[in-house]
């Protein structure tokens, strides 16, 4: 049975360049934001929510953009590994959706965030245990730092908000890269300005991010977006 990369050092990862390496510190960082999220409410509970939304949309747009059609192309049952994390991501894409549209004290809140948060951390074994694993056995050193790099490159500029609708595989992911990162990078400024200033200036940066929002929600619809995606990972209703 192979090890788990979360039970291994540094070095047998492929060294701090690794795109194994690089996956763990992220995983390590998402479970210290959630433990953060636990008993948070109000605008605290928003605070840490944007930062998870900032590592985990970009971490798994990179997976889905380079290590996975990796995993296709190298292992014989690449395909069923990587479909099962992907429904993990979409379920985490539609889970932030469903949150984004819920008020603060609404009831319905709790139950999707701790579903987000049970989601969260099975994806994180699913791939330290599993399908991290299996790429290690049969790539080089060199190979597993190179894919680090393009890994990094493409989780640097990598959406960070939850979009349902794009396809969870080239080429739809790759071509809504650039539109939706800059939306929703701009919209990640405004919200933070929004949990962080003061009541007063909240109502209008609140219309500037729900227009910045209807705007990438137009933008994924766009037909190109969804090429390329398995039918079991498009969204609830489409």
């Amino acid at each position: 049975m192979m090890r788990s990369i979360a039970e291994q050092k540094v070095d047998e990862l492929g060294g701090r360049l690794s795109v194994l390496t690089r996956q763990r510190r992220d995983h390590v960082k998402l479970e210290d934001l959630l433990e953060d999220l636990a008993g948070t409410t109000g605008a605290a509970q928003g605070q840490v929510l944007l930062r998870i939304y900032r590592l985990v949309f970009p971490h798994a747009f990179a997976e889905e953009s380079v290590l996975w059609p990796m995993m296709r192309r190298v292992l014989p049952d690449g395909h069923e590994l990587t479909l099962e994390v992907e429904r993990e991501h979409q379920e985490v894409n539609e889970l932030v959706t469903a949150l984004e549209a819920l008020e603060a004290d609404d009831p319905a809140r709790e139950p999707v965030l701790a579903r987000l948060v049970e989601v969260l951390r099975e994806d994180v074994r699913d791939e330290e245990d599993v399908l991290l694993p299996r790429l290690q056995a049969i790539l080089s050193r060199a190979r597993l730092r190179g894919l680090g790099l393009a890994w990094e490159v493409v989780r640097r500029t990598a959406p960070t908000r939850a979009h349902p609708v794009v396809a969870r595989r080239p080429p739809g992911n790759v071509v809504a890269a650039v539109p939706l990162s800059v939306l929703d990078r701009v919209r990640d400024l405004v919200d933070g300005a929004v949990l962080r200033g003061p009541e007063r200036v909240g109502p209008g940066l609140r219309r500037v991010s729900a227009g910045l929002a209807g705007l990438a929600h137009r933008v994924e619809h766009l037909p190109v977006m969804r090429r390329g995606e398995d039918p079991s990972t498009r969204p609830t209703g489409h």
